[in-house]
């Protein structure tokens, strides 16, 4: 016997002529798990497998963490990527803001006030946080938990100590609420769901950046987007819009967080929504 061979590799020498299983080298590391993919489904043939190779594509070089949720009623169309990820809500939660104040009226057989009118306005066309501020202390932790509930919105959890921006909110609770402002039902009223619409469609031009970006001529846009950074998971960048014209009906929601910059969150975004908006359109 080679005396250079040590008294361990000769007993795994051994071991290995008896037929009995050695662990010569150590367990290979375990692979990072696969990210999870976009899943889409279409009464339309051939639609949610375009849809989904096309955001998969939009997001292939992309950095950062993006959930993704799609709904268009005139194909029974949906795409969700991460749709039960939590984020931080950063400003797209002043529509729920709103969503709420209008259910609360509504509950009490009254008008909005001119002051809560021009606070809404705000909120929402001009993402004002003082304004939002105001309706959502106006409004207390009890009627905004009490229209989650009404709304179904069951995966969203209200920021603390007037922290509204800190709201944890998925692709799922969103995606439900733009149902309910663009379609009848006994959460909210026409006149509400018309005016929150309205207000979302008269976003400032700066602001109308995200979920929007190519979108065919003649299609309506509503639209709020939301960005904040932290110390944590950089910048947290999410627009939600609602579309319709050109023979569809949809809504759309695009989170994200890991972002570089803001601009970095918003390039990503809009990549997404061009193929979303193309697809539709070509369907």
């Amino acid at each position: 016997m080679n005396p250079g061979i040590s008294r361990r590799a000769r007993v795994l020498a051994a071991a290995v002529g008896t037929g009995v299983l050695v662990p010569l080298v150590a367990a290979a590391t375990p692979a990072a798990a696969a990210p999870p993919a976009v899943t889409c489904t279409s009464a339309k043939a051939g639609l949610a497998a375009k849809l989904q190779k096309d955001i998969t594509a939009a997001l292939a070089t992309r950095k950062g963490t993006v959930a993704v949720g799609l709904h268009d009623r005139s194909t029974n169309t949906t795409c969700t990527l991460r749709a039960t990820s939590a984020y931080d809500s950063a400003s797209v939660v002043k529509v729920t803001v709103l969503a709420a104040l209008l259910w609360d009226a509504k509950k009490s057989n009254r008008y909005l006030t001119e002051r809560e009118n021009t606070l809404a306005k705000a909120m929402i066309t001009k993402s004002d946080n003082a304004a939002t501020s105001t309706l959502w202390k106006q409004l207390g932790m009890t009627k905004i938990k009490g229209f989650l509930t009404a709304a179904g919105m069951t995966q969203t959890k209200p920021g603390a100590n007037g922290y509204w921006g800190l709201t944890q909110i998925t692709v799922t609770d969103e995606q439900k609420l733009l149902k309910l402002l663009t379609a009848k039902n006994a959460v909210l009223s026409d006149n509400a769901r018309a005016y929150v619409i309205k207000l979302m469609g008269q976003v400032v031009s700066s602001q109308r950046w995200g979920t929007p970006y190519g979108v065919p001529s003649g299609v309506t846009v509503a639209v709020k987007n939301g960005w904040l950074q932290r110390s944590t998971n950089g910048w947290r960048v999410h627009s939600v819009g609602a579309f319709k014209g050109g023979g569809h009906d949809y809504v759309m929601t695009v989170l994200s967080h890991g972002n570089s910059t803001m601009d970095y969150g918003i390039a990503t975004i809009q990549a997404v929504a061009k193929v979303i908006h193309r697809d539709l359109a070509a369907s």
